[in-house]
């Protein structure tokens, strides 16, 4: 099964937005989320509509943050993609009529559930303006500058 890379994506995208002066077009995060423009758009949308973002049409627009990163959590920008499925475990069969598998399917239930619980609760609790600080530890300690064209140039 393949990994949902879309929370990291936009984690990381919407940093360097942060770091930006102005508005950030959807083709420059496609080449930093190695994607294209259109599927940026998309997931954007979410975002927009939650309020973090806004976006700008025409010459010299772009996506730019809507709010202070300390009043966005982790949780709120997986909520806003959707809420994807957090683990690629499942079951073999979802009604089975054996019922071994049905105590199988019982056990990892109550497991996933209390694993999901655990990580939203973790998600809840970081915000991006957390993870711009240790950003920014990273930057002062690797003596570099970074922004999203030159960080991600082709």
């Amino acid at each position: 099964m393949k990994r949902d890379s879309r929370l990291s994506g936009v984690l990381h995208v919407l940093l360097h937005m942060a770091e930006t002066g102005g508005p950030v077009t959807s083709e420059a995060m496609a080449r930093a989320m190695q994607t294209n423009p259109v599927v940026v758009r998309r997931t954007m949308a979410g975002l927009r509509d939650m309020g973090f973002v806004r976006s700008e049409k025409g010459h010299g627009g772009g996506w730019t943050m809507a709010r202070d990163l300390a009043s966005i959590t982790l949780r709120d920008v997986y909520t806003a993609l959707g809420a994807p499925e957090p683990f690629a475990l499942g079951h073999r069969t979802e009604s089975p009529g054996c019922l071994v598998e049905q105590a199988v399917n019982a056990a990892l239930d109550g497991a996933f559930r209390d694993a999901e619980a655990l990580l939203l609760e973790r998600f809840g609790e970081v915000t991006l303006a957390a993870l711009s600080a240790d950003f920014h530890a990273r930057m002062v300690a690797s003596g570099k500058t970074i922004d999203l064209e030159s960080a991600h140039a082709a």
